[in-house]
C-alpha cells in the first residue's frame, strides 16, 4: 500500500485488514479517534510501536511521556510538527 491508498482508505469505518498495529495506529488518529489509536499503540510492544507511541503522546500534548516512548523506541524526540511525524511515519511504515 502506498500514501495515498492509505490516506484514501482514511474514509472507511475499519482500517485495513492488511494494516499491522503500528499502521492501524496511524490509521484511527488519522480518523480522529485518539483512543482506539492509543489501544493498537499500547498492544504494539516492538520499537516501532514505541514510536508511534511516542508521536501519539505528542499529539496528546504530553510531551514528557512521549519523551518516555522515544527512549523506548531508541530514538530522539521528533522536533517537526505532528503532521510531518504521522507522515514521515506513515510512509516508513508502509515502506516495510
Amino acid at each position: 500500500m502506498d500514501l495515498p491508498t492509505f490516506r484514501a482508505s482514511i474514509v472507511a469505518t475499519e482500517p485495513p485488514p492488511s494494516l499491522d498495529l503500528a499502521l492501524q495506529t496511524l490509521w484511527w488518529d488519522a480518523k480522529g479517534d485518539w483512543k482506539k489509536a492509543h489501544e493498537c499503540a499500547q498492544e504494539e510492544k516492538t520499537p516501532t510501536g514505541s514510536r508511534v507511541h511516542a508521536y501519539l503522546h505528542r499529539v496528546e500534548g504530553d510531551l514528557s511521556n512521549a519523551g518516555y516512548w522515544y527512549n523506548r523506541a531508541g530514538r530522539p524526540p521528533t522536533t517537526g510538527t505532528t503532521a510531518e511525524e504521522w507522515e514521515s511515519l506513515a510512509v516508513e511504515l508502509l515502506g516495510r
